[in-house]
């Protein structure tokens, strides 16, 4: 398999290095706006197979040249949500496969955003799926670890856990820590912004598509593997979105375990306006406040060295087990932080995003996962899956708990 990488920060790093693990991926290409970073990204990879170029990702046609001039199968979208549109419409027209780990952006409603949907994520990609099958091109979105990972392992519950499911719960918490900052985010705190400050998606069978104020239906849910208890909140997330159109459910929802620390700079980001993408202008130049935010903190894909701890992502699964019994499993995956630095280099958030869509391209690459269209992770069988993790010395764990008496 011959695979593009637009975008050469953390996951798209850490993306290469992995892929320059399996020997199915014979050519891999990272390309950025920024032809140097592309190029340690690169040599980080160590590997004959993986080389750098510099590529526009804001302009459609700068892709599909490169895409055809290195005959690429599938291109792996590594850019923030903001440039999806031209990358994705850019493997359409160069006939490529397609693979993003966060699905175009949505917007609110413009009169009861806190009840209603507007816009939701990954909208105008449905929107054309039909020609993608047409053309017998597949569109694999939302296809990092939440989503991604998240979607596979509530695949695997549906296929051999559960004979009804009442929730698909998904639930995000870690206990990392960065020292020597008050304050720095993991990931992308452009995007993070994005997802705890819209207005989060919920489904239920009966009423479909709804959403809520930010940080709504607080909880605490205790991680497991001695991460312990965290405060989790309603956020808006893909799995929402793609879980109902390939999995028999009633609800679904997606919560972060942010902590009260974290969720009130988000707040005071709202408060301020400084969480918005509007341009404003300051001493003549028209800057956009959330990127100001991103530039003056850390980026997050160079503080591996200075984090440790462990991330842990999974889905909660409630409703009848294959006996007809009440039955509640969190299907998760944990990944330490010291363990990601000592074997790739890489993060532990940026790793585990990235080697999950890796997983996914092998089993494109090998024919077990097929189709056309615009899909999600949950569509395709979780079990060749689960199965390959392993080669990439990580695996999943399936936790039985108590059902609710609720």
């Amino acid at each position: 398999m011959r695979v593009l990488i637009v975008g050469a920060g953390g996951v798209g790093a850490a993306f290469a290095s992995i892929a320059a693990r399996r020997p199915i991926f014979a050519d891999i290409v990272l390309a950025d706006i920024d032809g140097n970073r592309a190029a340690r990204a690169a040599a980080q990879a160590a590997s004959p197979r993986v080389r750098a170029t510099r590529v526009d990702a804001t302009d459609p046609a700068d892709i599909v040249e490169l895409a055809r001039t290195m005959n690429a199968d599938i291109i792996v979208n590594a850019c923030d949500p903001r440039l999806n549109p031209p990358i994705f419409d850019a493997a359409f027209a160069a006939g490529c496969h397609y693979l993003d780990m966060a699905m175009h952006m949505s917007a609110p409603h413009p009169t009861h955003p806190h009840e209603q949907t507007g816009v939701m994520l990954g909208d105008a990609q449905f929107a054309v799926s039909d020609q993608w099958v047409q053309r017998g091109q597949l569109a694999l979105c939302g296809m990092g670890v939440e989503p991604g990972l998240s979607d596979v392992l509530a695949r695997y519950a549906s296929d051999h856990l559960f004979s009804s499911i009442t929730e698909v719960g998904v639930r995000d918490g870690s206990d990392l820590a960065i020292d020597g900052f008050a304050f720095a985010p993991t990931f992308s705190i452009w995007t993070t912004i994005e997802e705890c400050l819209n207005p989060p998606v919920i489904w239920e069978r009966d009423r479909g598509w709804f959403t809520t104020a930010p940080f709504s239906e607080p909880e605490t849910f205790v991680f497991p593997d001695g991460i312990g208890p965290l405060g989790c909140v309603n956020v808006e997330h893909e799995e929402v979105i793609l879980m109902p159109r390939w999995l028999h459910l009633d609800r679904v929802t997606f919560k972060y375990g942010l902590g009260d620390e974290f969720i009130e700079v988000l707040a005071t980001l709202h408060r301020l306006g400084l969480d918005s993408t509007k341009p404003v202008m300051v001493r003549g130049v028209e800057v956009s406040p959330r990127d100001v935010v991103a530039a003056v903190l850390p980026n997050p894909a160079e503080l591996g060295d200075r984090m440790h701890g462990r991330t842990c992502a999974g889905s909660l699964v409630t409703g009848l087990g294959l006996d007809g019994l009440p039955r509640e499993a969190y299907l998760y995956q944990v990944v330490d932080n010291e363990w990601t630095m000592r074997t790739s280099g890489h993060q532990a958030v940026v790793w585990q995003t990235a080697v999950h869509p890796v997983v996914a391209c092998e089993l494109i690459a090998e024919g077990e996962w097929t189709g056309a269209g615009v899909m999600g992770p949950e569509a395709f069988s979780a079990d060749p899956f689960l199965d390959l993790l392993p080669v990439h010395g990580v695996s999943w764990t399936l936790e039985e708990r108590t059902p609710s008496l609720a």
